[in-house]
């Protein structure tokens, strides 16, 4: 009698006894059909009838190699990406497509040149996150049936030929000097309109000028130099000066 039961747990029980770790989830085929989908954990099996494919839940990491790309405005450029993507149907990943990794790496290149491909240079290179969602998007479409959900793709690197770099340094270099030399022309205006407003008030009060000979005499002095200067308008600026005092006086 416990010969029988230690043969029928060697061979019929314990073969059958599988474990799916944390991650996983495993299909159990039975006769060459899906029959059930185990949750991690130890499970079991029937044996030599039946087996167990583990199918990996993770979100995996998919490096999308350069591809070489012609834009709209016909620049030719390699472009990189990487691809992010899980498993949520375990059935469909296994009967609806042979190789899921495979099968996405090579539809995310095709999906990228495509897409990338309707876009201008200077779209590209401002407009990332749009063709992010677009290139995402269209490949999550796609993989549906797959049972696999593309969480996104982002573009990596965008490599420009020699040449481009060279005319795109020269276009920002030239549009930094035409800033600056509006912002220049932006501030001789400003200086003009207050030396406009300046000389209305001056020509207003005309005492305003000769106080600000004396302003500037004052200046000279603190310096410590042996230089004068007597304006032409110093002998009759103290008359000015004791005229204005009299007027403000009475």
């Amino acid at each position: 009698m416990w010969e029988l039961i230690v043969i029928i747990a060697v061979f019929i029980i314990l073969p059958g006894f599988r474990v799916v770790q944390q991650y996983q989830k495993g299909a159990v085929f039975l006769f060459g059909k899906i029959t059930s989908i185990k949750d991690p954990g130890l499970v079991w099996i029937i044996p030599y009838f039946s087996w167990m494919r583990k199918v990996d839940l993770r979100t995996i990491t998919l490096p999308i190699p350069a591809q070489q790309i012609i834009t709209k405005d016909n620049v030719s450029l390699n472009v990189s990406a990487v691809a992010y993507y899980k498993i949520v149907d375990v059935t469909k990943s296994i009967v609806g497509i042979e190789n899921v990794m495979s099968a996405i790496n090579q539809l995310s290149q095709t999906t990228m040149r495509n897409i990338v491909g309707k876009f201008q240079l200077d779209e590209i290179l401002s407009e990332r996150d749009t063709i992010n969602k677009d290139i995402s998007s269209t490949l999550d479409q796609r993989t549906e049936e797959w049972g696999v959900l593309v969480s996104a793709v982002e573009i990596k690197d965008i490599e420009l030929p020699e040449n481009m770099q060279r005319a795109m340094a020269k276009q920002a270099e030239a549009e930094r000097e035409k800033r600056a030399k509006i912002i220049a022309a932006e501030g001789e205006f400003l200086s003009a309109q207050k030396l406009a407003d300046a000389a209305d008030v001056i020509a207003a009060h005309p005492i305003a000028l000769q106080l600000r000979n004396l302003q500037t005499m004052s200046e000279i002095s603190v310096e410590k130099n042996s230089t004068i200067i007597f304006p032409a308008q110093f002998m009759s600026t103290v008359k000015e000066i004791q005229k204005f005092m009299e007027n403000e006086k009475s």
